[in-house]
């Protein structure tokens, strides 16, 4: 079955959709592929997530930026923060999107879809969703002692009405066997045959760690294991900083600063020639999370020579902040969307460490989990199912059982089992 067309069929009647599946199985694929298809025929598209992160996969922005929704992540919020009623701007610009996208909708909470819906409803939207993600993966993140709500338990989930389709076949790796307890890490069951099986991922680690990247739980312990192992190596240290384009000149220093942490872009990225990186993007000729070393570094460009012992000639590449703003094209009033600043960075990063979030969407080869910082429901699975080869995979030895690492949220794993059997 060719799901790009599924998809765009669905959405071309004007069906709301819920594209999910598991780990590497294509969901950004075919995002992207409705995304191109949609402005290919000069469609209006909204690409949002509820993280700047999740954001800059696909070249998106957040949904508290698009929608004007401030801080809030409720309706309550709004009316508390005087933001309830929808600027005119907002209105305008929403009135006139073909397809809205929301990509990681599983961190996206029961409280903000509501106000989403406020919003849509307000503007009067009249084009269609497209809604992603796993609801087996990182769920919303709460504030202190708050209980979870997904976006599924939302009356706005079923006012969307959504067509769901389900991809199931993983990309990532082929190997079957892998594949099967990555099925029942996802779902949480951790029966003998799965203790087993994991506990074979238990291996002495080598001397020399230059060669795999830890997945980490904590920012800290991939910051202080990616310089540790910086250190190591003896050519130059290399300090290639940010540039950043203000294309609006009223664009606040404070706000670029939150989109480059919530982006993950680094100021100042350390780089040594002989240190192994990851690349963070997608492009012709390299996928996000490839390996390769840094061979050569000049002013312009980093040098990066992958396995299969081609170069690739790296530049800086822009992640943007994008607001969009009514223009006059050819005597007539339209929305497009615009850059209000853009931030140049090369698109790698070190390979000693990274941390399960930071890893979003990547496909890592040479894996070592440290399982000891694993602390929230299915964070165990999304750091699992990064492998594409479970034969180079390392799993450091727990402090707890597996059971108690390979746990999901009841509610996810409720609503997953019910639209798989449907």
């Amino acid at each position: 079955m060719n799901y790009l067309d599924v998809t765009l069929e669905k959405l071309f009647q004007k069906h709301n959709v819920f594209l999910t599946g598991g780990a590497g199985v294509g969901k950004t694929t075919i995002t992207n592929g409705v995304i191109e298809r949609f402005e290919a025929e000069g469609k209006k598209v909204a690409k949002l997530a509820s993280t700047a992160m999740a954001a800059t996969l696909i070249n998106g922005q957040t949904l508290h930026s698009f929608l004007d929704l401030g801080i809030a992540g409720s309706i309550e919020e709004l009316e508390r923060s005087g933001k309830f009623l929808a600027p005119k701007k907002i209105k305008k610009i929403v009135a006139q999107i073909d397809l809205l996208v929301i990509d990681e909708i599983s961190m996206v909470s029961a409280t903000l879809l509501e106000a989403v819906r406020l919003r849509l409803e307000q503007a009067e939207f009249r084009g269609v969703l497209l809604v992603v993600g796993d609801f087996l993966q990182l769920p919303p993140v709460v504030r202190g002692r708050e209980e979870v709500s997904f976006a599924f338990e939302s009356l706005a989930w079923e006012a969307f009405a959504l067509h769901t389709i389900e991809l199931t076949h993983i990309y990532r790796t082929d190997d079957a066997a892998f594949i099967e307890l990555l099925h029942r890490v996802r779902f949480g069951e951790v029966d003998e045959a799965v203790h087993n099986a994991l506990n074979e991922f238990i291996k002495p680690l080598p001397e020399d760690l230059s060669g795999f990247t830890f997945l980490f739980g904590k920012n800290e312990s991939a910051a202080f294991h990616n310089k540790k192992q910086l250190d190591y190596i003896e050519s130059e240290l290399v300090l290639k900083e940010a540039q950043i384009i203000k294309h609006d000149k009223h664009a606040k220093e404070s706000e670029i600063q939150r989109f480059m942490n919530d982006a993950r872009i680094e100021a100042n990225l350390e780089l040594k020639v002989g240190a192994p990186v990851l690349f963070s993007r997608n492009a012709w000729n390299y996928y996000n999370g490839e390996r390769g070393t840094i061979v050569n570094i000049d002013a312009t460009y980093v040098y990066v020579q992958k396995s299969d012992a081609r170069i690739v000639k790296l530049e800086r590449t822009a992640q943007s902040k994008n607001v969009w703003h009514e223009r006059v094209i050819e005597g007539k009033k339209e929305m497009v969307e615009e850059a209000v600043f853009s931030i140049y960075q090369y698109p790698i990063k070190l390979a000693f460490g990274i941390t399960i979030h930071k890893s979003q969407g990547m496909s890592i080869e040479d894996l070592i989990v440290e399982t000891r910082e694993i602390f929230a429901p299915s964070q165990f699975y999304v750091a699992l199912s990064r492998s594409s080869n479970p034969k180079r995979l390392t799993l450091i030895a727990p402090k707890k059982q597996w059971y108690n690492l390979a746990f999901v949220h009841q509610k996810a794993l409720e609503f997953v089992k019910k639209i798989e059997g449907e």
